[in-house]
């Protein structure tokens, strides 16, 4: 069973595409935790909630039409192992959250959608328990052809806290983050 180390606490990072980014285009950034992970002491990084967040323009408004001309695909993800700028499968064990932003600019019309649930873990007990240095998080563009004519900026917001694991507790959750589903 886990204990908690301390109170809700939250991470951020902020991926961005460039003006003129093709349709295709997928960035990474990276989110040390080393510092929050504790091998000595079995603690781990309690991951409660991920929520995603898009923005375009200089001004980081949401208007549909500045991004793309014709419609598009903002799709997010965060995971525990370095996917590159790899998009993950849901049966990948490093797959933390995901998500996606549609936009109809035709209609302008959008949706936005958690594509791995639960991106709410919940209290302690249900969070998804990271032990390793590092979180990624992959942003991608896909559209009709479409280049971007504003940057967009994806940014995940992750609520966690640390916690206190059992030795073997630990242990397993460092061998399920290396045993990828591929």
């Amino acid at each position: 069973m886990a204990t908690s180390k301390t109170a809700s606490f939250y991470l951020t990072e902020t991926v961005s595409l460039a003006t003129s980014s093709a349709s295709g285009s997928k960035v990474q950034g990276t989110i040390d935790i080393g510092g929050l992970v504790n091998i000595a002491s079995s603690e781990a990084l309690a991951i409660e909630s991920v929520d995603f967040i898009y923005q375009i323009g200089s001004d980081y408004d949401g208007n549909l039409d500045e991004l793309a001309a014709s419609n598009y695909t903002v799709t997010a993800q965060v995971s525990d192992q370095n996917p590159g700028t790899l998009l993950l499968r849901a049966d990948d064990n490093n797959l933390v959250a995901g998500g996606a932003l549609n936009a109809d600019v035709i209609n302008n019309i959008s949706s936005h959608s958690s594509d791995f649930y639960p991106d709410n873990f919940g209290k302690l007990d249900e969070a998804f328990m990271a032990v390793n240095d590092t979180l990624y998080l992959v942003g991608s563009l896909k559209g009709n052809n479409a280049a971007s004519i504003a940057p967009l900026f994806v940014t995940a917001r992750i609520r966690a806290r640390i916690a206190k694991l059992s030795k073997q507790d630990w242990m397993a959750l460092a061998i399920t983050s290396t045993a990828n589903t591929d």
